[in-house]
């Protein structure tokens, strides 16, 4: 595809191009693909996640000008809630944008599109897309959707989850399981009052975490504690700091083996979700929609279920193959 080798070739506009392509879903993308994925692999991701108001988009920016500054290359995704009447991303690329953003980022918003997790479902290609463009760095910023947030976890390298002192959720993240998934926790906002408690309160949940899992015979990482930073992102103060907790992170995943282990994690995700895909395609072909319509009738009506239902349609795909 000439908008593929012509990203390679270091045009922006082409990438640009070709993330619309990804997001809308279009036919060509399984082509791109298949072309830019020798180019991949490279780039260390970190997806960003917390609640609404924890400063997450200024700290995204705060990091990326970090990174700038020490010559790496850096891409943004920045996923959005879902309009209810376009469709796309309600908060857009200009209005997340500073004004003094650094130079040599490529910033893109997208939306959630309804999807579970805090993420669109078209991140990873995006994230391949900026991979294979020679990004050293894509940072994801997820929606902040709180305890579906986690989703970030099977598209990231290193997971930072951002806390912020006196907005009282840090009881319900940690129902929520999103603790559970930090590689590095930042108290954000840390010139508020009540940051010495949130930084305390974290270090006593990543503890009560590791004895948990200790009491019902899981080994945690012992090679890995994971830091706590304090970060004023809108003065740019210990961003520095955070950047290099994200380095150590990256250096011990690579020197343990861990990287690898990651990778395949996420190569298997990125397959089930391409058979989904291919199962969608192929239910929307004409004969199989019209059949697929007649199954959801009777599942309505109460004269299947769902699963005699997927039988159905299953052994009518077999038949046609």
């Amino acid at each position: 595809m000439d908008l593929a080798r012509r990203m390679l070739a270091g045009d922006r506009r082409a990438l640009a191009r070709l993330i619309t392509l990804v997001d809308d879903g279009d036919p060509g993308v399984a082509d791109v693909m298949r072309e830019i994925h020798p180019h991949t692999g490279k780039a260390h991701v970190i997806g960003l996640t917390g609640p609404p108001g924890a400063g997450k988009s200024t700290l995204v920016w705060a990091l990326a000008s970090a990174y700038r500054r020490r010559g790496r290359q850096v891409g943004i995704v920045a996923i959005d809630p879902t309009s209810p009447f376009s469709g796309g991303a309600v908060l857009g690329d200009r209005v997340r944008m500073p004004q003094d953003a650094p130079s040599g980022v490529f910033f893109r918003s997208m939306a959630s599109r309804g999807q579970l997790g805090g993420t669109s479902r078209s991140v990873r290609g995006v994230v391949h897309l900026l991979d294979s463009f020679g990004k050293d760095v894509v940072l994801i910023e997820t929606v902040g959707a709180g305890q579906s947030d986690v989703a970030v976890r099977s598209l990231a390298h290193t997971t930072v989850v951002v806390s912020v002192p006196g907005l009282g959720d840090d009881i319900q993240m940690l129902k929520a399981g999103i603790l559970e998934i930090a590689d590095v926790y930042v108290v954000n906002k840390a010139d508020r009052e009540g940051a010495d408690r949130t930084a305390a309160q974290l270090a006593s949940m990543i503890e009560v975490g590791r004895e948990s899992a200790l009491a019902v015979g899981q080994q945690p990482d012992e090679g890995w504690i994971p830091p706590i930073v304090r970060t004023v992102a809108l003065k740019g103060e210990n961003v520095d700091q955070l950047a290099d907790a994200l380095d150590a992170h990256r250096a011990y995943l690579l020197q343990s083996g861990r990287w690898e282990h990651i990778v395949r994690s996420q190569a298997e995700a990125e397959l089930e979700e391409a058979l989904l895909v291919r199962l969608e395609q192929v239910l929307a072909a004409s004969s199989v929609a019209s059949q697929k319509e007649h199954l959801i009738s009777d599942i309505a009506a109460r004269k299947l279920d769902a699963y005699q239902a997927a039988d159905a349609l299953l052994a009518m795909l077999r038949a046609r193959a």
